[in-house]
């Protein structure tokens, strides 16, 4: 009688625990995102007559997965604008990079109150194998608002860890390319980094993942190309959370 092929991906004997990304993985809260930031950069440049024009391929090359204020800098720079980088609590405006990015998050909050959040298609029945199979799970988000955005979709009390970007402000992680948030993630859960699963939309994140030793790093293609996450280090890639199950 033939054996059975050992389980691969996220239920591989190797994983005893994944490291979720929140926006574009879990929740289509990216969607959301996407739309404040054009909100937010339309306006700006329009105003400032920024050539080129704001598009969405900015926010995939400059923004998708970084902290929010790294994002900002990084657009302004490759558009050749200097702005002082201001302090956090810089009220929503455009005369810092601070102020920008909390105009941003103001717009993301108020589309966020008005729509409803739901997770994707096959999230919560992904989430049910992982625990009926003993494999810990934790998030690890760039955002400020990751348990606003998972309580919204019914998932905060699925996850024990949750590294945001107010855990990596406290604890002093660099963020996403860099591995540290989720090293952290991987500490909290007390595994080594080996023994865990990254699961990512960005490129940004996906070579967070291949840079901190991970056992696998999933791209998840909401939008970024295949190709794009394969090349930062992702091991394998899907369209959809439904790929993932067992």
């Amino acid at each position: 009688m033939a054996s059975k092929n050992p389980p691969t991906g996220l239920f591989a004997p190797q994983i005893q625990g994944v490291l979720f990304d929140l926006d574009g993985v879990l929740t289509p809260t990216a969607v959301i995102h996407r739309r404040a930031w054009a909100q937010l950069f339309t306006t700006y440049f329009e105003a400032h007559s920024v050539d080129p024009p704001y598009t969405e391929q900015d926010y995939y090359t400059y923004i998708d997965g970084k902290p929010r204020f790294n994002g900002v800098a990084d657009l302004l720079t490759g558009r050749g604008i200097a702005l002082p980088l201001g302090q956090v609590d810089d009220p929503p405006g455009w005369d810092t990079v601070a102020a920008l990015g909390n105009s941003k998050n103001q717009t993301f909050n108020e589309i966020l109150a008005a729509e409803p959040m739901e997770p994707y298609l096959g999230v919560v029945d992904l989430l049910d194998s992982l625990e009926q199979h003993g494999i810990q799970m934790a998030v690890v988000s760039s955002s400020a608002n990751a348990r606003l955005v998972l309580d919204s979709a019914g998932l905060l009390s699925r996850f024990g860890v949750v590294v945001d970007a107010a855990v990596a402000t406290a604890q002093r992680l660099a963020g996403k390319p860099a591995p540290d948030t989720f090293q952290f993630g991987a500490n909290q859960l007390g595994l080594r980094p080996a023994a865990c699963a990254v699961v990512e939309d960005a490129v940004a994140g996906v070579a967070a993942g291949q840079a901190g030793g991970f056992g696998l790093v999933v791209g998840v293609d909401r939008g970024t190309g295949a190709a794009a996450l394969e090349a930062a280090g992702a091991g394998m890639v899907v369209s959809e959370m439904t790929e993932l199950l067992p």
